[in-house]
């Protein structure tokens, strides 16, 4: 027995110094330790050797046991250590280098367009304020002096979500709830979303952004109303915008008024590069911009201010018709899309 204990302890030994990888070394280790390995079928066989030679027997196989446990345990660490350097010199990185920068993200055109509209009303003394994007039919139509018979309904393609709850048409029931809950001199932009059920194509969507506008004190006249807005629109577009002011029907103001700007396609012109009739002004110079007014006094009435006493304005505009125009824009559903390829020209 002694002889076969030693076969073992020379082979496993001259087996592990070839071992170049963990899983030759566990092949190893298995062969000769396992449960089935060389070295255990030896130790299993102790009893049927004479009693007087079983001591030296034993402690010899736990000898080269431990010697084989005690290579086993170096030429791992060995192994592991050769495998760490080989990956340090491989994936080692120089902290000398430049990072890597990411693509930063940026606001969506809208945004960009709403936080310079904003911020110049802002500076005109114009507070935001916000309101519910489900509307009752009473702050949606009816305070805003349109009953419920009233054939301008018809122009709003409403969303119903029951019977007296609506997606609001406009931004205009913000005015109604301001006033509601405070008194003059209040001088309010309300920007939002709002919702219509109408054509989907390259100049309407079922949903789009208004910026409703209002101003209310002791004296306001259609001059205020003429002055705040034609410095917005100069402001916004350029300092050499033209503005001109055209009667027109709302019923929440009255008496109402279109607002237009020399068409920023053509400078005013009429006309394309080459001679061609402008597509966006067709010919006359001019694009429609917002509409405007004079509140009208029946509204006034539902919120219990006098209209002896005070007056006031109200406007509102299109943010998606603003962006258009202003970057030459020509396809509204570009701003719904999620196109990274118009998104990154912003």
């Amino acid at each position: 027995m002694r002889a076969a204990l030693e076969r073992i302890r020379q082979a496993a030994l001259a087996d592990l110094e070839k071992c170049e990888s963990p899983a030759a070394l566990e092949d190893v280790r298995v062969r000769v330790l396992g449960r089935k390995g060389e070295l255990t079928a030896v130790l299993r066989g102790m009893r049927e050797i004479a009693d007087a030679e079983r001591p030296a027997m034993g402690e010899l196989a736990n000898t080269i046991k431990a010697e084989v446990e005690e290579r086993i345990a170096a030429i791992r660490a060995q192994l592991e250590e050769q495998r760490l350097t080989k990956s340090l010199a491989e994936e080692r990185i120089d902290v000398t280098l430049p990072g890597v920068r990411f693509p930063r993200g940026h606001l969506h055109p809208l945004t960009q367009v709403l936080d310079e509209i904003v911020d110049i009303f802002v500076e005109m003394g114009f507070a935001v304020e916000e309101g519910p994007e489900i509307e009752d039919d009473y702050h949606n139509f009816e305070a805003l002096n349109i009953p419920r018979d009233h054939p301008s309904r018809d122009m709003h393609d409403t969303f119903f979500v029951s019977d007296d709850r609506v997606l609001r048409t406009h931004t205009s029931p913000v005015q109604i709830r301001v006033m509601e809950s405070r008194q003059p001199p209040l001088r309010v932009i309300a920007p939002g979303a709002a919702y219509r059920h109408g054509d989907d194509d390259m100049t309407h969507s079922p949903v789009f952004h208004q910026i409703e506008g209002f101003l209310v004190d002791d004296g306001i006249t259609f001059g205020d109303l003429k002055g705040v807005l034609s410095e917005f629109l100069r402001r916004f577009f350029g300092p050499e915008t033209r503005t001109r002011f055209r009667p027109s029907f709302f019923p929440f103001t009255e008496p109402s008024a279109e607002v237009d700007i020399g068409c920023v396609m053509c400078a005013g012109s009429g006309q394309q590069a080459g001679g061609e009739p402008c597509r966006v002004c067709k010919r006359s110079g001019w694009m429609e911009i917002l509409g405007a007014g004079m509140i009208d006094p029946n509204v006034f009435g539902f919120v219990g201010y006098d209209a002896e006493k005070v007056s006031g304005f109200a406007f509102g505009m299109g943010l998606e018709r603003l962006t258009m125009l202003k970057y030459g824009i020509g396809d509204i559903r570009l701003f719904f899309d999620n196109d990274l390829r118009f998104l990154r020209q912003f």
